[in-house]
């Protein structure tokens, strides 16, 4: 098996629901909701995939200003390839594509928060989030 990496290489929601699907990503996401993943492909700012052939088999989607700030959005590898180290190079190419000041930031989920510190990520406690359909007030 090789994997190769490709950065902003066009994807298709579906490939991209199929990665989600087939990771811990996916219990978290609206795979059944097509409209808004295919927002989420299409309007991401930086997008670096892995490929076994032709087949996606990971994905680090973020949206970014490449100067100050890079919110890693979704990082997705497919069961099958976890423990291959195609997360961290996911991350490292995503990194590598950003300024020398850009900071990158993500949420981990629960069963990854002990994951991002043995990469190289610092815990943030000063982070804040407005549920979906709460107002400001």
């Amino acid at each position: 098996m090789t994997i190769t990496y490709e950065v902003n290489r066009a994807i298709t929601a579906a490939e991209f629901i199929d990665v989600l699907a087939h990771s811990s990503l996916g219990a978290r996401r609206p795979l059944d909701d097509v409209e808004t993943m295919e927002g989420m492909v299409k309007n991401a700012d930086l997008t670096v995939t892995a490929w076994d052939g032709d087949a996606l088999v990971g994905v680090s989607r973020s949206i970014t200003d490449f100067h100050y700030a890079c919110y890693l959005s979704d990082l997705a590898v497919k069961d099958a390839y976890q423990g291959l180290g195609i997360g961290k190079k996911l991350m490292q190419l995503t990194n590598d594509q950003l300024g020398h000041h850009c900071k990158l930031f993500l949420i981990s989920a629960p069963a990854a928060s002990e994951y991002y510190p043995k990469v190289g990520f610092e815990k943030n406690d000063r982070a804040w989030e407005l549920p979906r359909g709460k107002q400001i007030g």
